[in-house]
């Protein structure tokens, strides 16, 4: 057998499994995108572009914003918190590294409404947080620290926190040391070897993490709802409002269909930023 063959063998089924489970929902999503609501929900096969045009109102455009800004934020606290936990993972003895590794995957082996959950009990008016503060005499009142965005966004973070440490994890083991001895030994200060030479080479695990976290905050729905308490709607619950609630099918398509389209133009720049930032990468180390 040859080896194009085998290797075909060995593909076919991760294609198959990707196209049945990802492609031709996705394709029926925008498929029924240009069709009407029917009278008692469901479907009426008529074709029309409302749908497109009704996601561009105010009241659905500020939902998007609202959403953008939330997944913004908590893309940028998470980059803020996992680069210099990555640094001192990457930097930590070699023996230890799978350890820390293990301990940053560790909240994955709990289930993710549980993780949730757990910070409803944290954060409530009687919680830990609360609680603790009061006891140390930080506080004369419980802290509103939950069903708002502060909520959302702690809730975000912590759940998309590993996957920004492995990125920029791989991307600093990826250095060369001797590009930063050489920095060093021509006079340049840390922090500024940091801000030329080391974060310039890392961007591309900064990139790919920070295009996890928003990509999978902007779409999330069951951290809003539940740390948000239902109070602030993002494009996650939207969809899910129009497809079980409203049973507007078709219109929880188009919004469907919007949010892919945002991810996959983030997607599309992050492949590009990396290319470029290997290109670079290459021509330093040549």
């Amino acid at each position: 057998m040859r080896q194009s063959t085998r290797s075909l063998l060995l593909v076919l089924p991760g294609v198959g499994w990707l196209t049945v489970l990802m492609v031709v929902p996705c394709i029926l999503v925008f498929v029924y995108a240009f069709f009407e609501r029917g009278v008692y929900g469901g479907i009426d096969y008529r074709f029309n572009l409302e749908n497109f045009q009704r996601t561009g109102e105010a009241v659905y455009f500020s939902i998007f914003l609202t959403s953008a800004k939330i997944a913004g934020l908590a893309t940028l606290v998470a980059v803020l918190i996992g680069y210099p936990a990555a640094w001192a993972i990457a930097r930590a003895p070699s023996n230890r590294q799978t350890r820390y590794l293990v301990l940053v995957m560790l909240p994955f082996w709990s289930n993710f409404l549980i993780r949730t959950y757990a910070w409803i009990v944290l954060l409530n008016r009687e919680g830990l947080i609360n609680r603790g503060l009061g006891g140390l005499g930080l506080i004369d009142e419980p802290l509103n620290i939950l069903y708002n965005q502060f909520a959302i966004v702690t809730g975000l973070v912590y759940n998309y926190l590993p996957f920004v440490i492995l990125a920029i994890y791989s991307s600093i083991q990826q250095l060369n040391r001797e590009v930063l001895e050489a920095s060093e030994d021509l006079g340049a200060p840390a922090w500024k070897t940091f801000l030329r030479v080391t974060l310039p080479l890392t961007l591309p695990g900064v990139a790919a993490g920070a295009v996890f976290v928003f990509v999978l905050s902007i779409g999330n729905f069951i951290t809003p709802d539940l740390l948000g308490g239902g109070r602030i709607q993002m494009v996650g619950n939207l969809i899910y409002d129009q497809f079980l609630t409203a049973r507007d099918w078709p219109f929880g398509a188009a919004l469907s269909m919007f949010l892919i389209m945002i991810m996959m133009a983030l997607l599309f720049a992050q492949a590009v930023a990396a290319n470029r930032a290997q290109r670079a990468g290459g021509a330093i180390h040549a």
